[in-house]
């Protein structure tokens, strides 16, 4: 079998695995709920998205908006989800590459990324950041990233921080397990895979919780299966854990790590006395010394922004020091030199130290203030290079400035704006600055070479390290613009292209609410019209996406980052697969429409006529016979009315707003009241017209049949001479007679 294959299969099993914890998972807290609901097949329960709200419901203690019902089209369904994803949204969970339509599809890799994403993010983060001493390694923020999250999705610096926030979690739930559970049994728990294929994990885990449940030297001798059954078995029986997991999904080669932190998570709730601080308890208590060790750590980060905040102060005292020294320029340039590799040695230090802990993202008032003294000694070096080039003999002296913009322009990050239009117009205006400043290249190539060839301007000496720097920079940008451009220009057209996705996202959730009277339906119908048909928002979509097709291929040829090329080829496919599925749900919309157009005037129409109708019915109950006869002679035209009335409010009671289907309701109940009522008395009268009409023609039957039978018996009185021909036209002329 082949390594592919295997990877396949890996890949299959690991996806069961998920699918069965994360459905016990969910099923444990939608058990809270009243009613309870029970999830059996995770992939099409979702679709809905009725499932979804319900768990978010149980999970934040807070009422969703929902769409339910028994003719709940799939519009509805990615309304559902679209308002369970904006909930995730609004608690600063970002969720890359995971839409409504993807959901509502039931695709098992987006279902179970946002699932673990929920997990993430309300049981282990939320359970994790609980614990005091834990709080040092959880999360910065709750922006827990989508496990499908691509590369494309988000700049560098945000991928830096999902790795960071997940990893995060990981970190501090693995920490606590191995300075409790396993520190105190002697065991080794590495990670959340093969540490727990042999069961003794999870006991070590009980026993330090209950040490009295568990016998750990016979656990020591028993089999993989038999200890895992017992783990489960003890922790649901004796601590009320759900059992999320079964032996066969953990004694495998490689266990699912996600469905293993799903459950060991559980374990923190039942911790004794998990919100002891260090004073507590006696230093030398084992079972508290992570606790410890991260007040310790506390102070010592405390020690390290003091010491590199000093460092920064007098590094930047120094610096004005060494500008205004009188010396030649070039003992001034190689003083810049040498201050340059302290700054770099120094970046990544201060980099790390001013990274956010805290659940809410922000610095520490230690962390600002080392943070404010780097950016002062990072503006002090860029001001003491700019100056230096500026000091060179003109024309050395505008190259040097042209080469730092041109310097600034390539090394600078896109942000990332809120609205992707906003990003988009960025880069854009980037991307003309950059051109524009490339204007001047030829120029400032040519005068450069001359300089560098001579190492001098007009005459005067250049120092030689100062210029061969210039000349690496001048290769770094004639080297590299190329490909920014294509890069900007792919970047900018991404951007332009997921603006009208999330646009289209948007309109397409304006347009499958709840809806209201035929008025507002109707305004909902024309600003579809004029937002997707009289826009042409298909073919402005259309001719974006083939625009940033030729740019992504363009770009990804010249780029050599096999990383970067399948990112844009993800990003590009990702995009394609999204696309497709809403555009069918944005072209449905029209239809949708009006359908419940049709449906307010079918019920409006209906119901005004039968209401008149019966006003003058219900009169007629007091008529005599042959009056009520004839007026209720037209009763099926009725009936059928009175049908179409009852399907048409039915089909609005599902649509429409909670307060108009409480009206419709109301209004059906009263009119169909009156036509059961007065049904009752005149439903004989349903039929009269078809009687009647049987009436007359079994009367005009018998009339021709006894005028036949007049005929015949004349015709039998008349003598006949006996020949065959004779009897032959006798016989004829019955038959005739019969037929006419």
């Amino acid at each position: 079998m082949s390594n592919q294959t295997n990877f396949l299969l890996l890949l299959d099993e690991q996806e069961s695995v998920q699918k069965r914890t994360f459905t016990k998972w969910i099923n444990t807290h939608l058990a809270k709920r009243n009613p309870p609901m029970l999830v059996n097949d995770l992939f099409e329960d979702i679709k809905d998205g009725v499932m979804l709200i319900a768990l978010l419901e149980v999970l934040s203690g807070q009422k969703l908006p929902c769409e339910q019902g028994r003719q709940l089209k799939r519009i509805h369904w990615v309304a559902n989800i679209g308002t369970a994803l904006k909930f995730l949204e609004g608690r600063r969970i970002k969720l890359v590459n995971i839409n409504s339509t993807d959901i509502a599809d039931g695709r098992p890799s987006i279902v179970l990324g946002l699932v673990w994403t929920i997990i993430l993010y309300f049981q282990i983060e939320e359970l994790t950041s609980n614990l005091p001493q834990l709080q040092p390694l959880s999360s910065s923020a709750s922006s827990v990233e989508s496990v499908v999250s691509s590369e494309t999705a988000s700049p560098p610096s945000k991928r830096k921080v999902v790795t960071k926030v997940q990893g995060s979690a990981r970190k501090a739930l693995l920490k606590w397990l191995q300075y409790t559970a396993a520190k105190q049994t002697g065991i080794e728990i590495k990670d959340f895979g093969q540490s727990w294929r042999s069961g003794v994990a999870f006991h070590s885990v009980i026993h330090a919780i209950r040490p009295d449940l568990v016998d750990m030297e016979k656990v020591r001798g028993r089999s993989n299966r038999e200890n895992l059954e017992e783990a489960f078995t003890i922790a649901e029986a004796e601590l009320g854990i759900p059992r999320l997991l079964d032996p066969e999904d953990v004694d495998v080669e490689k266990p699912d790590e996600k469905s293993i932190m799903t459950y060991v998570a559980q374990f923190l709730k039942y911790y004794p006395d998990p919100h002891h601080t260090v004073t507590d308890v006696p230093e030398n208590d084992v079972s508290f010394s992570y606790n410890w060790d991260n007040c310790k750590s506390v102070k010592e980060d405390r020690l390290v922004l003091r010491d590199l905040k000093v460092w920064a102060d007098q590094f930047e005292r120094d610096i004005a020091r060494a500008q205004v020294a009188e010396t030649s320029l070039q003992e001034k340039y190689q003083s810049f030199k040498h201050f340059r590799v302290q700054y770099e040695v120094k970046r990544k230090q201060f980099e790390l130290a001013t990274q956010s802990v805290r659940k809410d993202g922000k610095l520490s008032l230690d962390q600002a203030v080392v943070k404010q003294a780097w950016e002062r000694v990072s503006s002090r070096m860029l001001d003491w290079h700019i100056h230096l080039d500026k000091s060179l003999p003109a024309p050395l002296g505008t190259i040097g400035a042209w080469l730092y913009r041109a310097e600034s322009a390539l090394r600078e990050e896109v942000t990332v704006q809120q609205a992707h239009e906003e990003t988009a117009n960025t880069i854009h205006r980037k991307l003309e600055q950059h051109k524009d400043l490339l204007k001047s290249i030829d120029g400032h190539k040519k005068a450069f070479h001359e300089i560098h060839r001579t190492r001098s301007v007009n005459g005067v000496p250049v120092p030689h390290d100062q210029l061969e720097d210039m000349a690496d920079r001048f290769n770094f940008v004639v080297s590299s613009s190329e490909l920014h451009l294509l890069k900007m220009e792919f970047l900018e057209l991404k951007y332009r292209l997921l603006s009208l996705l999330v646009f289209a996202e948007s309109k397409l959730k304006s347009w499958i609410i709840k809806y209201g009277r035929r008025e507002s339906v109707e305004l909902l119908l024309q600003n579809y019209i004029s937002v997707i048909e009289n826009s042409k928002f298909f073919e402005q979509y259309e001719v974006t996406y083939q625009i940033l097709k030729r740019a992504a291929e363009m770009y990804a040829k010249a780029n050599g980052s096999v990383e970067e090329v399948e990112s844009v080829m993800k990003f590009m496919s990702d995009t394609t697969a999204q696309w497709r599925n809403l555009s069918v749900e944005v072209r449905s919309v029209r239809s949708m429409l009006e359908e419940v157009i049709a449906n307010w005037d079918r019920y409006s129409s209906t119901v005004a006529g039968l209401q008149a109708w019966l006003e003058d019915a219900e009169k007629m109950l007091n008529q005599p016979e042959h009056s009520k006869k004839d007026f209720f002679r037209h009763l099926p035209h009725w009936i059928q009315q009175h049908t179409a009335m009852n399907d048409a409010g039915n089909f609005l009671i599902e649509t429409c707003d909670e307060t108009i289907s409480r009206d419709l309701k109301q209004q059906l109940l009263l009119l169909n009241g009156r036509w059961r009522e007065l049904f009752m008395q005149v439903k004989q009268y349903a039929r009269a017209d078809e009687l009647d009409k049987i009436k007359k023609e079994y009367v005009d039957g018998i009339a021709h049949l006894t005028a036949f039978i007049d005929g015949s018996n004349k015709k039998f009185s008349t003598p006949v001479e006996v020949s065959f021909l004779d009897v032959k036209t006798f016989v004829q002329d019955l038959e005739v007679s019969f037929f006419l």
